[in-house]
């Protein structure tokens, strides 16, 4: 894996559920220099060269998405993910 922006953060993984069904929490934070536009982020733009398909992918394939975004302090990524049918 390849850290372009952020070197240094923390991954949290915690259990989850939603009317009964079980599911986890995944809490990504970084301490980069933030993402200016959350919206061109999450639909495919990359600043890196990359396809873009990081957060967009994640949001694609996540039940709740949630991203947090400042300047000069970092992002934090707020993802859950559900079993069974809704």
């Amino acid at each position: 894996m390849r850290v372009l922006y952020a070197k240094r953060g923390d991954i949290i993984l915690k259990p989850s559920a939603n009317q009964g069904r079980p599911g986890i929490l995944v809490i990504a934070r970084d301490e980069g220099p933030g993402i200016p536009d959350i919206q061109r982020a999450t639909g495919g733009c990359s600043t890196s060269g990359s396809l873009g398909l990081g957060l967009r992918g994640v949001k694609r394939l996540m039940d709740e998405f949630e991203i947090v975004s400042v300047a000069g302090i970092g992002t934090t990524v707020c993802v859950k993910k559900f079993s069974g049918p809704v």
